[in-house]
């Protein structure tokens, strides 16, 4: 009998394929409960593509997406609500662009869990899983939970695209060492996403890519022969787990080199200059545009670090590319001056883009973070800067999703008058994982194996119904 598990390590039958074979009663009934599971998910396979927008740091819910202009001034902070393009539902002051087009997404004020910690936070928010340390700041580990991306890569997706998985200006930093739940983890290195830098660097987004270094693909398999046979009389280093990655890594070199398409679709230069400057021209700016870049590709996941790093304010204070959301002190005058012009500017125009396209229709958007700040404003002597800021918060804290089948203008879920706490339609970073593989199409039932052959399931989650139009 074939079981779903064992399905998914079939690398030669696609996803619909798979959704085929699960009505077969001769396969019996562990696909069929898999498929019959698949079902009962509003938005299943809506999305030929996600894209993520990872505001790295953790965003101020009550600063931003959920005002609380009656709460006392210890809580409210010192942003106006102003009105969004939704009835009764204001945003601050400083984001203009957003509330105008709140009419084409859904946002969810009710996320929560309890990590406060960036580093098992973003392991949290980008695996689905706690860390084994919460509230911590972890190394990525061989034991990891994979990434959603590596998970992505290892199933068996229908895709034009060499990779099922890019993450776009990575990796995130916590705030100077790459945080772990990015990688394959005990997937192994095979199936980490391709992690794609400041895409401001160079004209093409992956350094030392370019036009000139393409290769007909028999010509590239060809020197890679060439290659294993001059390293014939290596034979005992192949099983080193380095001598391994490397020879991953050539084969990656090839899937890249052999098509220009793939080139051209990190290739900035070919929009123009009005359009790379309606979405920005610095990191986040540029890596949202490639994010749109990629979806037209037919990347079936992209994650756009939108902040690579949480807190390199710290060390840099006038640099506004290291500014990250973790704002423990002077949070008033960096959301002003430096973080909340930029997403408002980039991710107005993303939105926009994506709808005039036509590519919203089949592109799942969501922008999120990996939880919130306290409702309290208070100067913590701990932190640099001299005024008032606030503390990590995982208690309540806002999301906001759009396109494929989500709801045009509403609000899902409500925290308390003081935004610490969900009151209603509580939802978790599990549940959002859940809801990516399921608008690609992935069963919340769905298993992956280890290379030791332990079943995981892709999300212990249940996907947000409540989002999309039913």
């Amino acid at each position: 009998m074939l079981t779903f598990t064992e399905f998914h390590r079939n690398s030669h039958i696609n996803r619909r394929q798979a959704l085929s074979l699960a009505s077969a009663t001769m396969l019996g009934s562990q696909i069929g409960i898999a498929r019959d599971e698949s079902k009962q998910f509003a938005g299943f396979g809506k999305a030929k593509s996600v894209l993520t927008i990872f505001a790295h740091g953790g965003q101020s819910q009550i600063d931003m997406w959920d005002p609380k202009p009656n709460a006392p001034e210890h809580v409210r902070g010192v942003f106006q609500p102003i009105q969004t393009a939704l009835p009764g539902v204001h945003f601050t002051e400083n984001m203009p662009g957003i509330a105008s087009i709140a009419d084409r997404m859904t946002l969810v004020r009710s996320m929560a869990h309890d990590d406060l910690d960036h580093g098992s936070a973003t392991y949290l928010s980008f695996t689905g899983r706690y860390h084994k340390v919460i509230s911590s700041n972890p190394l990525p580990d061989p034991s990891d939970i994979p990434s959603m991306g590596s998970v992505l890569e290892y199933l068996p997706l229908d895709r034009e695209f060499p990779y099922s998985s890019v993450y776009v200006n990575g990796p995130a930093l916590v705030p100077e060492e790459p945080s772990a739940g990015q990688y394959g983890g005990l997937l192994g290195k095979k199936y980490d996403p391709l992690m794609v830098g400041d895409p401001t660097v160079d004209q093409i987004s992956i350094p030392g890519l370019s036009y000139q270094t393409v290769l007909s693909e028999p010509r590239m398999r060809e020197r890679l022969k060439l290659r294993s046979r001059l390293n014939a009389d290596a034979q005992l280093l192949r099983g080193l787990q380095q001598v391994k990655d490397n020879e991953r890594l050539y084969g990656e070199a090839v899937n890249l080199l052999s098509s220009p398409d793939v080139i051209s679709a990190f290739d900035l230069s070919r929009e123009s200059d009005q359009t790379r400057a309606a979405y920005g021209n610095y990191r986040s700016g540029q890596a949202c545009l490639l994010g749109r870049r990629l979806v037209e590709a037919g990347v079936p996941y992209i994650n756009v670090i939108f902040n690579h790093t949480n807190r390199g304010q710290d060390n840099a204070p006038d640099e506004i590319e290291e500014y990250g959301w973790d704002t423990h002190n002077d949070i008033f005058s960096a959301l002003q001056k430096y973080l909340l012009p930029r997403f408002d500017k980039t991710i107005t125009t993303l939105v926009k883009d994506l709808d005039d396209r036509g590519l919203l229709d089949t592109t799942l958007l969501v922008i999120m973070s990996e939880f919130g700040r306290a409702p309290l404003v208070a100067l913590e002597p701990r932190f640099k800067g001299s005024t008032a800021g606030r503390k990590h918060w995982a208690g309540a804290y806002s999301i906001a999703l759009a396109g494929a089948g989500v709801k045009r203008g509403a609000v899902i879920g409500e925290s308390d008058r003081l935004g610490g706490e969900v009151v209603s339609d509580r939802y978790a970073p599990w549940d959002l994982t859940a809801t990516v593989f399921n608008a690609l199409g992935v069963s919340a039932g769905t298993h992956y194996q280890d290379p030791v052959d332990r079943p995981f399931p892709v999300t212990v989650g249940k996907p947000i119904e409540a989002v999309y139009n039913v």
